[in-house]
């Protein structure tokens, strides 16, 4: 059996392959590999303390919401997010207003997905950009406040803000990363940044042509 600590190691690495895998010739985005590359994310976030727990706990059960659309009778629709998109709609398994307990749907539980990516690169690139006396609780917090906050209650700003006032110094972040020297660690940020930049357009696009940017 494999040591549990390296299982759960982070690999920036892994992450950069796993979100260039997900996307096709003709930019359709692969949901198991994307998924594989969210599974990174949270093995960073969380190999940084439960600093961020607000925002993996949410996530790691989206992942699995996503792992049990794969792993359906049904999986054969979800292949891509644009198959996805397609066979949810003309199923009519997309709740666009709230009615009582929410299906699960794929398109919602990536919609939430998104929205936390959004977050993630706005941060790793604050990250990549930053000098070895930029604080990361300000990077942190302004990426959070231009995408995440505005989906979440007042309570869970409040807690956000405090979380991440605790939030270890840059050459802890760059640590983590496995990569390198810090010049290694900028080089593959500059790789991953703009390739999780365009997965997330095409998401959003996509999500926009359809009217789902604002589901329930």
């Amino acid at each position: 059996m494999a040591d549990t600590s390296e299982e759960q190691k982070f690999s920036l690495r892994e992450v950069l392959d796993s979100f260039r895998a997900c996307l096709s010739e003709n930019k359709e985005i692969f949901i198991e590999d994307y998924i594989a590359g969210w599974r990174g994310l949270v093995r960073f976030l969380n190999s940084l303390g439960s600093v961020f727990s607000f925002i993996t706990k949410d996530a790691v059960a989206k992942i699995q919401i996503m792992g049990n659309h794969l792993k359906s009778e049904n999986r054969e629709h979800y292949v891509t997010f644009q198959s996805m998109v397609k066979y949810e709609l003309e199923n009519e398994q997309v709740e666009f207003h709230k009615r009582g307990n929410l299906y699960e749907s794929g398109c919602r539980t990536i919609l939430r997905l998104h929205r936390g990516l959004q977050w993630l690169q706005l941060f790793l690139d604050r990250l990549r950009t930053s000098t070895e006396d930029s604080k990361t609780s300000v990077m942190c917090s302004e990426a959070y406040n231009e995408s995440l906050a505005k989906y979440h209650p007042w309570i869970i700003r409040k807690a956000a803000g405090v979380a991440f006032c605790a939030l270890p110094g840059r050459p802890t972040f760059f640590e983590v990363m496995n990569v390198g020297t810090p010049e290694q660690v900028v080089a593959m940020l500059g790789e991953a940044v703009p390739l999780i930049a365009e997965v997330y357009n095409i998401t959003e696009e996509l999500y926009a042509q359809h009217n789902m940017l604002d589901l329930p």
